[in-house]
């Protein structure tokens, strides 16, 4: 396990980057390009958001593409992690299993809009989070 380095940016920074891969996720698929580069910037979008709120709440984290330990690190200090949003850890394939050719079956479009779906939800909780807190 690496040691934790403090952050870049603020939480807002990093929200902001967690919009930019989701626009890019949701955006057409260019011609060449696979469902599996679409779900890895929905995966990047859920990572950076949830890194927001480890920022915002003074969390530190490591780099790390694992959804499941962001989001443990955010309830071991007492942050409540809805249900939509625990379940969105399994984004956490698309950050290299998917990427990479061999290593699991192709996306299908069901699970690419799923994936869309948790990542909005994810940027989406912590956008409230950001406005009230």
């Amino acid at each position: 396990m690496s040691p934790r380095k403090s952050r870049p940016g603020t939480a807002v920074d990093w929200l902001t980057r967690a919009r930019g891969d989701l626009a890019i996720a949701t955006a057409p698929l260019p011609a060449g390009a696979f469902l599996e580069d679409l779900c890895f910037h929905a995966q990047q979008a859920a990572e950076k958001a949830l890194k927001a709120v480890s920022i915002h709440n003074g969390i530190a984290f490591r780099y790390t593409h694992d959804l499941d330990e962001l989001i443990i690190d955010l309830k071991k200090t007492g942050i409540e992690i809805p249900p939509d949003i625990e379940r969105a850890t399994v984004l956490t394939v698309f950050a290299w299993e998917a990427r990479y050719p061999g290593t699991g079956e192709p996306v299908t479009g069901d699970e690419y809009t799923e994936a869309v779906i948790m990542a909005q939800s994810v940027v989406e909780w912590v956008e409230a989070i950001l406005k009230t807190g």
